[in-house]
């Protein structure tokens, strides 16, 4: 069973968690993209509820879908989350930002009530690292952040878009792709990043993911933290 098998399998479970005149936070991402699409599907089949998009890509996905939006003006508080990761350890501890989305991904992870991870059995991990750590720079920065990073030990390369040039982000700022290596204290690492000026936000979700459905073959086994 492929992992696009498993990514579908993780999103249709994470269905169970949506009840009538909730407040959903729709992720990015190639599972979470399962995840709005069968959100899509219910909201058809008459589930009523809001979403707030993490991402203007999964916000255009939500319209064509007819899932009705809102924001996070009008509804600050969000009921519950789907969304995918990169990573994730036995703490539930996560690295995200491979689709280049971390920033709003993070602000609606934080406003969430719950937050449920979809993923398939790859994203499973002991210790985080293996994936390159996503770090969202304001492009003034961007020299004097890759010079610090280095300084931690890491290898920081300029994410590049398709076309060659720099990936640009939602919110018009450049992305680190960061080779720490094994990272041991992600709480750590993710307070050393937090505090560096420069940076807009980083990649390690840190006590925010409250359930991850991880489909392995085809079956779904669940993690809470």
């Amino acid at each position: 069973m492929g992992n696009d098998q498993e990514k579908e399998l993780a999103a249709r479970e994470s269905l169970r968690f949506l009840r009538d005149g909730q407040i959903v936070g729709l992720g990015s991402g190639s599972t979470a993209a399962y995840a709005v699409q069968y959100i899509g599907e219910k909201v058809k089949a008459g589930l009523k509820i809001r979403g707030i998009p993490t991402s203007e890509s999964t916000q255009a996905l939500a319209i064509s879908l007819g899932i009705p939006l809102t924001t996070l003006e009008e509804e600050p508080q969000i009921d519950v989350t789907i969304d995918g990761a990169d990573e994730f350890n036995p703490q539930l501890q996560l690295i995200k930002g491979g689709g280049g989305k971390l920033l709003r991904e993070k602000v609606v992870a934080s406003a969430s009530k719950q937050m449920v991870i979809v993923a398939d059995s790859t994203k499973k991990v002991d210790v985080l690292g293996k994936f390159p750590l996503p770090v969202e720079v304001i492009r003034f920065a961007q020299p004097l952040v890759e010079r610090k990073i280095k300084a931690l030990g890491a290898d920081p390369r300029l994410r590049m878009d398709q076309s060659g040039k720099p990936y640009i982000t939602d919110e018009g700022n450049h992305i680190l792709d960061c080779h720490f290596g094994r990272i041991p204290d992600p709480p750590a690492l993710a307070r050393v990043l937090s505090d560096m000026p420069g940076i807009v936000e980083h990649g390690l979700f840190i006590h925010l993911a409250s359930i991850v459905l991880m489909a392995s073959g085809n079956k779904v086994e669940e993690f809470r933290r």
